[in-house]
């Protein structure tokens, strides 16, 4: 290798390593702000949370990479044409595309590792991230019990305190202090099926045991009111009783109340459940599932037309004549019905309810083909992001080189804001072309590939301008252009004659 190539190189990975740690960080931060309301209140330990981001981190590699491409690229030229290394360069003979050989080999091997990881990692991480994400949201919230209102997140339980009184520890858990507790315990674990027991307490504590698995109250000074139902019973000690119950009374001084929190954390979800989604797929599944939603909707489309003969009638007055002559469109069909007089109203009504069948019929199917027919495009909108999102790499790469070469300003000061704004440009693209491929607007290859065929010609024109050292964001180039302009537009002016 030699010296220049090492010179490149040096100042290229720094700069990638660290802007594509920064964008990872950045996407990570934009995931938690968005599910923020289904992490707080729901006690994850930091394993699963870890987990999560570990996931969602190996989710964002393939966006943050081209624009990490595209930042590094750009302070990387920029910095040599900024301390004048890339003009000492062209000095002695070496070409802008030469000094730019090394970084166009590693864009190439980025591709390749783009589409390995697009391909085999990605659909992975998506299965085992939004698994866990949707059993982080179906999980119930931790234990919370506010003053003076029920709380009824505890299977078969209602409680409520009067006060509550943060404590020390108990046992290695925070225990709290209750004052004025009603719990109600219902029949077979639901509020529908009515309260049988019903406990009051003027004190008590509340904590969880060490592995947190259950949820212990300790009791002073109250009593437990319990209702039985026996039929055969005919002595009852309430006259609330003609229901079948009787009720019985229990005073206590300390009372220990443990219930089970299996119902509260995490229960993972059978992952199989979610790997219907074309995200979850690489590109050979992908390719079987296109192939058979294809045939399905071919299938789906012949079966139409011979399932809709059912909706409609036919009637012949003479067999024999329409078995001996051949039948051809003409004026015969409107002869036939000019002499058959309908004078029975039932039959009008029978035309149109088969006319409103035939109607729904076929406008069911039509909606039922749409749906079928857009999943297609979606699993086919996937197959070709596997390629544009490496393609992208190595485009982003061609217009940070070119700018960095251009401006001769590294640093993350202008290099960053040119960076984002190109990378959202590449964004916002990318959207409407999978918006578009997804609604039949345009074929499904164009809308995967429209924000890299925009943004290719980008690309090529700015390596043009950068090899002749086009001062094209400078702007006494601008100044000095509009000023000829100006002058030119005057000179032809014709000259005002005063009186």
């Amino acid at each position: 290798m030699k010296k220049i190539d090492k010179l490149v190189l040096g100042s290229f990975v720094g700069p990638f390593v660290l802007t594509l740690v920064v964008v990872i960080f950045i996407f990570l931060m934009r995931l938690l702000m968005f599910y923020i309301e289904e992490f707080v209140s729901k006690d994850l330990d930091l394993a699963t949370f870890g987990r999560l981001l570990f996931y969602f981190a190996l989710l964002t590699v393939p966006t943050a990479l081209p624009l990490a491409s595209l930042l590094s690229s750009l302070m990387t030229f920029g910095n040599l044409g900024e301390f004048f290394e890339l003009t000492a360069l062209k000095s002695a003979g070496i070409s802008l595309t030469r000094a730019m050989r090394p970084l166009l080999v590693v864009a190439v091997l980025m591709i390749g590792f783009s589409f390995w990881y697009n391909n085999i990692v990605s659909p992975w991480a998506n299965l085992k991230g939004y698994s866990l994400l949707y059993d982080i949201k179906t999980a119930k919230a931790s234990l919370n019990l506010k003053e003076g209102i029920f709380y009824n997140d505890l299977p078969g339980y209602s409680i409520k305190v009067n006060e509550k009184i943060k404590s020390g520890n108990k046992q290695g858990t925070n225990g709290d202090l209750l004052k004025g507790l009603v719990i109600y315990k219902h029949a077979s674990g639901s509020m529908e099926s009515g309260n049988r027991e019903v406990i009051l307490a003027d004190s008590g504590r509340m904590y969880t045991s060490p592995d947190r698995s259950y949820l212990v109250f300790e009791l002073h000074n109250g009593n437990d009111y319990q209702e039985y139902t026996d039929n055969s019973t005919v002595t009852y000690t309430s006259s609330s009783a003609k229901q079948g119950g009787q009720f019985m009374r229990n005073g206590f001084k300390d009372y220990r109340l443990v219930i089970s929190l299996e119902s509260f954390g995490i229960k993972r979800t059978d992952e199989n459940q979610f790997q219907y989604h074309e995200y979850m797929k690489d590109l050979d599944e992908l390719a079987t599932l296109t192939d058979s939603l294809r045939k399905d909707f071919k299938a789906t489309s012949l079966n139409v037309a011979s399932t809709s003969r059912q909706y409609y009638s036919y009637q012949f007055k003479d067999n024999l004549a329409l078995k001996t002559k051949k039948i051809t469109d003409g004026k015969w069909v409107d002869s036939l019905l000019r002499k058959q007089k309908i004078a029975r109203p039932e039959l009008v009504q029978s035309a149109l309810s088969q006319a409103q069948n035939i109607l729904n019929y076929a406008s069911s199917n039509v909606t039922y083909l749409e749906e079928k027919e857009k999943t297609v495009w979606r699993y086919q909108l996937e197959s070709h992001h596997k390629f544009t999102q490496s393609v992208s790499i190595f485009i982003m790469f061609l217009i940070g080189a070119s700018m960095g070469a251009i401006i001769k300003k590294g640093g993350f000061g202008l290099p960053v804001l040119i960076a984002i704004v190109f990378f959202i440009f590449l964004y916002v693209l990318t959207i409407i072309g999978d918006k578009f491929a997804k609604d039949g607007v345009i074929p499904v290859w164009l809308g995967a590939w429209l924000a890299n065929i925009v943004l290719l010609p980008f690309g090529l024109f700015l390596l043009q301008r950068a090899r002749h050292d086009s001062r094209l964001f400078d702007k006494d180039v601008y100044i000095i252009a509009w000023e000829k302009f100006r002058r030119r537009f005057l000179s032809r002016q014709p000259p005002v004659v005063s009186s």
